[in-house]
């Protein structure tokens, strides 16, 4: 499933860069996520969705995979395991970072999720609207800790 999103925030693109690739400032704004342990480069941590009448947590990892400064585009992985061991996640989200002049930066946000188990039982619609309103709050809060 691919979602896309997209925000303007009132602060120099170079500042929006470093919030971005803060995952420890960043994490917090994706409701029910939470690091645990940093292991070099990689964090581990928990990830809870709720689906209709569902609720699925997932173990797992995230890691940047890329970041880069020039282009102002970071690719960051991210996959976990139900707790219950009934599926799993797993997203790569691509943002990219553009100078909008004015000491304003568009903030564009590209995720490709992918679940299985329990929760992918619920048609696509419900796990769009989920997704969207996870990502929805994912970007009012980066923008906020952006310009914070």
């Amino acid at each position: 499933m691919k979602l896309e999103n997209e925000f303007t925030v009132s602060v120099p693109v170079e500042q929006a860069w470093n919030v971005l690739l803060d995952l420890e400032r960043v994490t917090p704004c994706l409701p029910g996520a939470a690091l645990t342990a940093q292991v070099g480069d990689e964090y581990e941590g928990t990830m809870t969705v709720k689906l209709g009448p569902a609720t699925a947590k997932y173990n797992g990892t995230v890691k940047i995979e890329e970041a880069d400064e020039q282009n102002r585009r970071a690719v960051i992985k991210a996959s976990g395991k139900d707790a219950r061991g009934q599926g799993t996640a797993a997203a790569t989200i691509v943002s990219t970072l553009h100078d909008e002049g004015g000491g304003s930066t568009r903030v564009r946000v590209e995720t490709d999720m992918r679940l299985t188990g329990r929760v992918a039982q619920f048609g696509r619609g419900i796990q769009q609207d989920v997704a969207n309103k996870i990502l929805s709050r994912f970007a009012e809060c980066l923008e906020q800790e952006i310009i914070r």
